[in-house]
C-alpha cells in the first residue's frame, strides 16, 4: 500500500539525455556532422560580426540588428552543441535537474529573442522602404533601447513562468530524455503529476511569439513587396528590395516553421518518430545560425564589398612586411 505513495514521493535530479535512440550504435559517427556544423556556425558568424564591427559604414539599424542576430545564434547553437559533442563522444549524457532547467531557459530564451531580431529586421525594412521619409525619425537609438528592453522583459517573463512550471513537477517515472537536449516537453512528458499547466504555458509561448510575431512580419512584407511591385520602373532599387526581403524570408520560413512544428508535436501529441522529431529540434536552431552568414553576407552586397576590402588590405600589409623583411635580410 506505501509502494505507490513512496514511489510518487521521489522524484529524479538526475536526467540521461538520450538523442537519435535508433542511432546510439553509431552515436560517434553522429559527432562528425554536428562538430562540422557548429565549427561552420562559429566562424561564419564570428566573421560577419567582424565585418560589421569593423566597416563604419554598416553601423546602421539593419546591419546591427544582423550582428545581434549572428551573436544570439553562437550563443544558442553553444548552450546545446558542446554538451551533445560530450554525450556522443564519451557517453557524458547525465544531466541534474538543475542543470536541465538552465539548458532549458537559455535555449528557449534566446529562440524567443530571435523571433523578436527578426521581427525587428522586417519592422526596420518596412519603415526603410514604405516610410522613407519617416525612418531616421522611427528607427533611432532610442528606438533600439526600447527594442532591447521588451525583448528583455517579454522573453524573460515568458521563459521563467516556462521554466518554472517545467521545474516545480515531480518526475519519479523514467529519467531518461528522448532528446539530445533539454527541451520542454519531453522532460514535462516524464512527470508523474498533472502536466496540464506546463502545456498550456508551452501553447502560450506560440501564441505570444509565433502568433504575435509572425502576422506583424508577414503584413511587414506584403507592404513592402506591394511597394517593391508598384515602383517596377526603379530597376535597381526595385531588385535589391525584393532581394532583401525574399533572404529575410527564406530565414523566417524555417525557423518559425519548424520550431513550431516541434514545439506543438509534444503538446498536441502529434505522432513524430523521436528520432524526427530530435533531427528538426536541431534543424530549426543549427540551420539559421548556419545559413545567416551566407544569406546576409554573401548575398549583401555591401557586406560581401566590406568583407573584400578587408581582405585585399590585409593581404596588402602582408606583402609589405614581406617585402621589407626580404629588404632587411638583403641588406
Amino acid at each position: 500500500m506505501l509502494e505507490a505513495p513512496l514511489s510518487r514521493n521521489f522524484s529524479h535530479s538526475t536526467f540521461v539525455l538520450r538523442g537519435f535512440p535508433s542511432l546510439q550504435k553509431h552515436r560517434r559517427l553522429l559527432a562528425l556532422p554536428f562538430s562540422a556544423s557548429y565549427l561552420l556556425v562559429l566562424l561564419g558568424n564570428s566573421l560577419l560580426m567582424y565585418i560589421i564591427c569593423s566597416v563604419e559604414r554598416l553601423h546602421s539599424p539593419m546591419y546591427l540588428l544582423i550582428c545581434t542576430l549572428c551573436f544570439v545564434d553562437i550563443l544558442v547553437v553553444t548552450t546545446i552543441i558542446p554538451n551533445m559533442l560530450l554525450g556522443f563522444l564519451f557517453n557524458w549524457n547525465e544531466i541534474s535537474l538543475v542543470g536541465c532547467l538552465t539548458q532549458m531557459f537559455f535555449i528557449h530564451f534566446l529562440s524567443s529573442v530571435e523571433s523578436t531580431l527578426l521581427l525587428a529586421m522586417a519592422l526596420d525594412r518596412y519603415f526603410a522602404i514604405c516610410r522613407p521619409l519617416r525612418y531616421n525619425e522611427i528607427i533611432n537609438s532610442a528606438m533600439l533601447v526600447r527594442l532591447v528592453l521588451f525583448t528583455l522583459v517579454r522573453s524573460v517573463s515568458v521563459m521563467a513562468t516556462l521554466v518554472g512550471l517545467a521545474g516545480s513537477l515531480q518526475f519519479c517515472g523514467s529519467n531518461v530524455i528522448q532528446h539530445c537536449y533539454c527541451d520542454h516537453m519531453a522532460l514535462v512528458s516524464l512527470a508523474c503529476d498533472s502536466t496540464s499547466r506546463s502545456s498550456a504555458a508551452g501553447l502560450a509561448v506560440i501564441i505570444c511569439f509565433v502568433g504575435a510575431d509572425i502576422p506583424i512580419i508577414f503584413f511587414s512584407y506584403m507592404k513592402i513587396l506591394s511597394v517593391v511591385l508598384r515602383s517596377a520602373a526603379a530597376g535597381e532599387d526595385s531588385r535589391k528590395a525584393f532581394h532583401t526581403c525574399s533572404t529575410h524570408l527564406i530565414v523566417m520560413m524555417c525557423f518559425y516553421l519548424v520550431g513550431s512544428i516541434t514545439f506543438l508535436s509534444h503538446n498536441l501529441n502529434i505522432p513524430i518518430p523521436t528520432d524526427i522529431n530530435n533531427s528538426m529540434g536541431l534543424m530549426y536552431i543549427l540551420f539559421p545560425a548556419a545559413i545567416n552568414p551566407v544569406i546576409y553576407g554573401v548575398r549583401t552586397k555591401e557586406i560581401r564589398d566590406s568583407f573584400l576590402r578587408i581582405f585585399k588590405n590585409r593581404a596588402k600589409k602582408i606583402m609589405t612586411v614581406k617585402v621589407s623583411s626580404a629588404g632587411k635580410g638583403k641588406s
